[in-house]
């Protein structure tokens, strides 16, 4: 089975234009990330994808291996996608270019849903984390996520979701963390596939998965790490990483 992580990195984004290219340490965010990824000796290669002229000249001044997109696309998945169509490998592994603290035991919880997985039963896994403040529940930058009795995803939401109607009812509340691993095949689906309701609303890539009936394996992890958002997320990476 050949395994191979992919960092997708723009240069543009919406809250912190040039994020990735932020210090973090004395050297950028997406190198500071491309390092950890490698350092985790999980892959048979790590590889940012990138449209950006100053992120590819970065990775590969770094000694990194790094390719081009060829065009725009709307998200991280769709980049991935377009990278590997050609590629001869087995399962791709997602790492978000703005989570420089991606550690070992979550990616290789990912990798052994796969290794597990001996009739092809799972799409893709991804990660979660419990929550428990109210106010990080209720922020819709915070992608919820409810799982069946097998930890396969039901539905992922910027709402809080189970909805606490009957607050006596003791539920569990999970963040999702945008690290995925996927079968080529279901990631050059969703490539393909075009985008439908549900996903245009919440804007939640992963939510077309569920619309086109991909099953999606949901791993528990308690690492929270830092996404780097906003300029005081960085701010707080800076002292997490000192």
């Amino acid at each position: 089975m050949k395994i191979i992580a992919m960092i997708p990195a723009r240069y543009s984004a919406s809250r912190f234009p040039g994020k990735l290219m932020q210090d973090l340490g004395g050297k950028p965010v997406i190198t500071r990330t491309y390092e950890a990824t490698v350092a985790t000796s999980l892959f048979d290669d790590v590889i940012v994808v990138t449209d950006s002229d100053i992120i590819f000249k970065e990775i590969s001044n770094s000694g990194g291996h790094v390719v081009m997109s060829k065009k725009e696309h709307e998200c991280g998945s769709d980049r991935i996608a377009e990278a590997v169509e050609s590629m001869d490998i087995d399962i791709v592994v997602n790492v978000q270019g703005d989570e420089p603290f991606t550690e070992v035991d979550s990616l290789k919880k990912l990798i052994d849903v796969f290794k597990k997985d001996i009739k092809e039963e799972v799409d893709l896994a991804s990660l979660m984390v419990h929550i428990t403040d109210l106010e990080e529940i209720e922020n819709p930058n915070t992608v919820k996520v409810i799982v069946d009795r097998d930890d396969f995803a039901l539905y992922f939401s910027r709402s809080p979701i189970p909805f606490p109607r009957d607050k006596t009812v003791s539920v569990k509340y999970y963040k999702h963390k945008g690290v995925y691993a996927f079968r080529k095949e279901a990631l050059l689906d969703f490539y393909h596939l075009p985008m439908l309701g549900l996903e245009a609303s919440e804007k939640i890539e992963c939510i077309r998965y569920l619309e086109y009936g991909k099953r999606i394996k949901m791993v528990e992890t308690s690492i929270q790490g830092v996404e780097i958002d906003t300029p005081e997320d960085l701010e707080r990476a800076k002292k997490l990483w000192k």
